[in-house]
């Protein structure tokens, strides 16, 4: 499991929202949320990593199983690997069919 600490927004509706992830080798990853997912039951969250500078140059997003305690609002939600292939590649295809969505929305909107 990797803990998730959300970073709070200064307010600003076009900031996007971006939690650190402690890996498991003790280093730590700043990611924005692109968007949480269900999917045949289960939620996912889909994070975009960012460099130091807070940009992503390769497009790499990374799928994990998101968790939250439904009994304690103030619990930090639990991220879990997906280590199945077939479930990850039904998040995968989730996640294309997102982007797709986004896409038509921002050609509608314009």
């Amino acid at each position: 499991m990797r803990n998730l600490n959300p970073s709070p927004s200064n307010g600003a509706e076009d900031e996007e929202m971006t939690v650190e992830l402690d890996l498991e080798d003790g280093s730590h990853v700043v990611c924005a949320i692109i968007t949480i997912l269900e999917c045949q039951g289960k939620d996912y969250i889909v994070l975009l990593p960012l460099d130091e500078n807070g940009e992503n140059d390769d497009g790499e997003v990374w799928f994990y199983r998101y968790h939250e305690d439904e009994n304690d609002a103030n619990a930090e939600p639990e991220l879990e690997f997906i280590e199945d292939d077939e479930e990850y590649e039904i998040v995968a295809d989730a996640f294309d069919e997102y982007l797709d969505n986004a896409e038509f929305d921002e050609l509608v909107d314009d």
